[in-house]
């Protein structure tokens, strides 16, 4: 097995990911094995390039129209991984109708519930709109209103009463608690 070649498929499906999000899975898996790969691992790169080159059409464009105004989605699941119950949340951010910025993470630690995956997630959004939005004050872009999409209704409920903000307070210090000592 030619540990060069590899390596260069690797490398330029890796550069493909910034605008096709869709192999971004299957080439971080691939690129895993770069040490020491396998016959295996470059027939699952080939299948990756063929998919590529059968979507030609799919991926992510940027119009010249479009607004300026940005809006955050947050997401999260209880326990979604089968082997280890670890949650997994995500954000993306949308300048008009562009995508700008996106995470998808799994957690070091188990959730207790829900509505303390949901939050979390809800938090990591919020921090990452705050970032965009100074970047755009750096361009004299003004934006001082964000809306940011939640589909936990006792999140939305929790950040919309200030008195509930510091009873929920624990949420997010127990989740450090535990990564911390894990």
């Amino acid at each position: 097995m030619d540990q060069k070649l590899y390596r260069s498929i690797i490398g330029s499906l890796l550069y493909l990911t910034t605008y096709r999000l869709d192999i971004l899975f299957s080439v971080c898996i691939c690129a895993r094995f770069q040490s020491n790969p396998k016959e295996s691992h470059l027939s699952a790169a080939k299948r990756i390039i063929k998919y590529i080159i059968t979507t030609p059409k799919l991926g992510l464009w940027y119009p010249k129209e479009g607004g300026f105004t940005l809006l955050g989605y947050s997401d999260a699941d209880l326990a979604g991984c089968k082997v280890d119950r670890k949650s997994t949340s995500g954000t993306c951010q949308l300048l008009g109708n562009k995508l700008v910025s996106w995470f998808s993470r799994k957690w070091s630690t188990v959730a207790l519930s829900t509505a303390e995956a949901e939050y979390v997630a809800l938090g990591s959004c919020c921090s990452e709109i705050l970032w965009i939005q100074q970047q755009l004050r750096d361009f004299r872009i003004e934006e001082s209103c964000t809306e940011i999409k939640c589909d936990h209704n006792n999140v939305i409920n929790l950040t919309k009463n200030p008195i509930m903000h510091s009873r929920a307070k624990h949420i997010e210090i127990r989740h450090y608690f535990i990564r911390d000592h894990v």
